[in-house]
């Protein structure tokens, strides 16, 4: 997917799901909250934290002092739960290793 694809997406009907292009991810958002809409390209998000990663991906060379704060909070804790996500895979893995090689060495 190219760049400039990426960054033009079509806009979207607020009442329905709808993909935000024919081979992207389904925007699905809810009628009783008001999406957040990035000010620039007017791209609906269900969440703020995901406006404000977007705008600072897309469109960092407009952001003021505020937003770009905005930006390397919600950076911030992004990387902290995905580090938790890694450390609860990791775990499952593990868990699930050893509970097939105990299996294992009952059945041989």
């Amino acid at each position: 997917m190219s760049g400039e694809s990426r960054r033009h997406a079509p806009a979207t009907d607020t009442t329905t799901a709808a993909p935000a292009s024919p081979g992207g991810p389904e925007i699905n958002l809810r009628d009783d909250e008001p999406p957040v809409r990035c000010p620039y390209c007017d791209r609906p998000f269900q969440r703020a934290e995901l406006e404000s990663l977007h705008r600072g991906l897309e469109h960092p060379d407009r952001l003021s002092d505020r937003e770009r704060a905005a930006v390397e909070r919600a950076a911030r804790e992004e990387r902290v739960e995905l580090r938790r996500f890694r450390i609860y895979a990791l775990g499952v893995l593990v868990v699930l290793y050893f509970g097939l090689l105990i299996i294992a060495a009952f059945v041989v």
